[in-house]
């Protein structure tokens, strides 16, 4: 199984385009030793001609041309997007989706509220259907609880897709943000069937409820919520009134912070993704980021590839 980091920030990217926190200011002058990064996105392959884009962010165009093994070049028209999963509505997940209208019929992986959003709130189907379509594939709950059917993408035989409905919050525009529920939000278990090796996924993640505790601990890899270090760092540095709980998202500090959750794992590999440009882990030279190194912890960057 292979695995591309497409991008690996969280909504706004980084340097974000109308921030100038000590991150941004400091990318953009020179002065601080970090690379730019795109809005979170990766892709799984089996074969690495045929892959499954896990979100679609509004950066895609980009990644796409900085990533040749999406463009396989097979026909005078040809992409390596076999499909797209989404993990949520957001808007940094999906809205790549206008960028892929030139192509064939999309077949579209996710939820049954994800769906309902993109029909709806932020119609993004109905533009899509003057133009290459869309074709729905559900992913369906188990008799309401947290676990999901597992899938196989057609193309990308040998690789099943298990989601995880997630504790998270749904978009802000979406009818579930106060009253969320199986589905706004997943965490994908990616297991390649041949080799037995596995990696999860989850770029938003709000709590480490049991089901999520077992996913992490039988995962070779760990690919997870690298948003904010402190639960209040949007709010010290003036830019939020929300706490990192308050936007869905697990901070890597504290004493029930993401570090100590992957302390108390034996994944081979522990990565954090979908990194905030406010997060001072952006910085080689930082603390914060020395500290991830001695816990054993990376920091997913655009490009970055897994092989399992």
């Amino acid at each position: 199984m292979k695995i591309i980091v497409l991008g690996s920030a969280a909504g706004g990217g980084f340097p974000q385009w109308n921030c100038n926190c000590r991150n941004c200011a400091g990318l953009r002058s020179g002065s601080l030793r970090a690379t730019a990064r795109t809005q979170s996105s990766i892709a799984v392959s089996k074969d690495g001609n045929d892959w499954v884009l896990i979100n679609a962010s509004p950066d895609i165009l980009a990644q796409i041309r900085a990533t040749p093994a999406l463009q396989p070049a097979r026909s005078r028209r040809d992409s390596g997007i076999a499909a797209v999963m989404l993990m949520d509505a957001q808007v940094d997940h999906v809205t790549g989706l206008l960028m892929l209208r030139e192509g064939k019929t999309l077949p579209l992986y996710c939820s049954a509220s994800v769906w309902d959003d993109l029909n709806t709130s932020l119609p993004l189907v109905p533009v899509l259907s003057h133009y290459c379509g869309v074709r729905w594939h559900a992913l369906h709950a188990v008799d309401g609880g947290p676990a999901m059917l597992p899938v196989e993408v057609p193309g990308i035989e040998g690789i099943r897709f298990t989601p995880l409905s997630l504790t998270s919050k749904a978009p802000p525009y979406s009818p579930h943000r106060t009253h969320p529920g199986v589905g706004d939000n997943i965490g994908l278990l990616i297991e390649d069937l041949d080799k037995g090796t596995s990696v999860f996924y989850a770029p938003g993640l709000g709590a480490i409820e049991p089901h999520v505790e077992a996913a992490l601990r039988g995962a070779d890899c760990v690919l997870v919520d690298g948003t904010f270090w402190t639960q209040d760092e949007m709010t010290e540095l003036g830019f939020s009134r929300k706490s990192a709980a308050d936007m869905g998202h697990l901070p890597q500090s504290g004493a029930e912070g993401m570090i100590a959750v992957l302390d108390s794992i034996d994944a081979r590999r522990k990565i954090l993704i979908h990194i905030n440009n406010t997060n001072p882990i952006l910085d080689d030279d930082s603390p914060q980021r020395a500290t991830l190194a001695r816990h054993g912890i990376e920091v997913a960057f655009d490009g970055m590839e897994i092989h399992l």
